[in-house]
C-alpha cells in the first residue's frame, strides 16, 4: 500500500510543483486531477489536459514521476455521467473516454469518475441508462488494461432535495457496479453520514477496490435532530450545505483509520490510499491546504507498511 493525495485541492499549482511537494512531504503517489477547464468550480483542476495529451508528453510525465519515485495512481474526473442534459452527458462520457486513452499512454492503472444521476428519474431507471452509457467506456478501458473506479460520494448537491446524486452510495449499488465491469474507489467518509459502518461495508469488497481515498468527516447530531438525514430544507441556499456534517482531513474526524487500513491489508489491498482534501477548516489558502495535507500524512503514514 502507498499513500498519496488527489491534486484537485491545489488547482493553481503546476503538476511539476506538486510532484516536488509530494516528495518533500513523504507522499508516495499522486491521484492527478484531469477535469476539463471548468473555471473556478470547487474541487476540480486540470493538472493533465487529457484531451490534448500527446505520446511524447505522456512519456515526459512518466519520466518525471519515475525520477521522483512517485506513482501516478489514477486520473481523476468526477462528474455526472448521467447528466439530465443530453449534450452535457455526452460531453462527460467523452471526457471519461479521453481519460482512459490518456491513462493508457501514462501507464496509469485507474481512471476515477462518478456514475451520476438524472434526478428526474428513479434509481432503477437511472441504472438501466448507466448500463448503456458505461458499456463502451468499460470496453475501452478493458482494451487498454485500465480500470474504471467509481467513488462512493453521495453528491447530494446534485439532487434538488439533497438525496443521492451519484448512484454508488451503498454496497447494494457497488454490487451492481461490479456486475457491469466497474470498480470501487472506496472513501469511508460518505458511508459515515449515510449510516453505514465503513469497516463492515469495506470488508467483503476489498478485491474490487484497486484504489481508495482517505477523507474524514465530522458530524453534529444535534443539528441532524433539527434537519433530518437529508439536511437543510428551505434554509439551504447552498446545495452542498447539508448543515449537520462536514468533511475533515484524516485525523480530525470520526473515521477509525487504524481499522480501515487494517481491513484493507487483511483483504490484500496493494493499491494507493489517496488523501482527498475537502476540509473547510484547513482550506481557502495554499498554506492552509498544505497544512491539512501534512496533518493527513502524519495520521496515515504510521499505519502504512513501507
Amino acid at each position: 500500500m502507498k499513500l498519496g493525495f488527489l491534486t484537485a485541492c491545489l488547482p493553481d499549482l503546476s503538476l511539476d510543483t506538486l510532484v516536488d511537494y509530494a516528495v518533500e512531504q513523504g507522499y508516495q503517489a499522486l491521484e492527478v486531477a484531469a477535469w476539463p477547464a471548468l473555471g473556478d468550480r470547487p474541487f476540480t483542476a486540470t493538472h493533465i489536459a487529457v484531451e490534448q495529451l500527446t505520446a511524447d508528453e505522456a512519456l515526459a510525465i512518466r519520466a518525471r514521476f519515475d525520477g521522483a519515485g512517485l506513482e501516478l495512481s489514477s486520473l481523476a474526473f468526477y462528474d455526472n455521467n448521467l447528466h439530465p442534459d443530453p449534450t452535457e452527458r455526452a460531453a462527460v462520457n467523452a471526457h471519461v473516454l479521453a481519460c482512459i486513452e490518456a491513462a493508457a499512454l501514462l501507464g496509469c492503472p485507474t481512471v476515477g469518475t462518478f456514475v451520476g444521476r438524472d434526478p428526474s428519474r428513479s434509481v432503477k431507471e437511472n441504472l438501466a441508462q448507466a448500463e448503456e452509457a458505461f458499456a463502451p467506456l468499460v470496453e475501452r478501458a478493458g482494451e487498454h488494461g485500465v480500470k474504471l473506479v467509481i467513488e462512493n460520494c453521495v453528491m447530494e448537491g446534485w439532487h434538488p432535495d439533497g438525496y443521492p446524486g451519484n448512484l454508488a452510495y451503498s454496497p447494494e449499488l457497488w454490487e451492481w457496479m461490479f456486475s457491469i465491469g466497474l470498480y470501487l474507489n472506496y472513501d469511508p467518509s460518505h458511508l459515515v453520514w449515510m449510516g453505514i459502518d465503513p469497516v463492515e461495508a469495506l470488508r467483503p469488497y476489498v478485491d474490487k477496490i484497486p484504489h481508495a481515498q482517505a477523507k474524514d468527516i465530522q458530524t453534529f447530531p444535534d443539528r441532524r435532530n433539527r434537519y433530518g438525514w437529508p439536511g437543510r430544507g428551505p434554509s439551504r441556499d447552498d446545495p452542498w450545505d447539508v448543515g449537520w456534517w462536514r468533511y475533515r482531513v484524516p485525523g480530525l474526524g470520526e473515521v477509525d483509520w487504524g481499522r480501515i487500513v487494517d481491513t484493507l491489508y487483511e483483504g490484500g489491498f496493494e493499491g494507493v490510499l489517496s488523501v482527498e482534501h475537502e476540509d473547510p477548516v484547513w482550506g481557502g489558502t495554499e498554506d492552509r491546504i498544505k497544512t491539512g495535507l501534512e496533518v493527513a500524512h502524519r495520521t496515515l503514514a504510521p499505519l502504512i507498511v513501507h
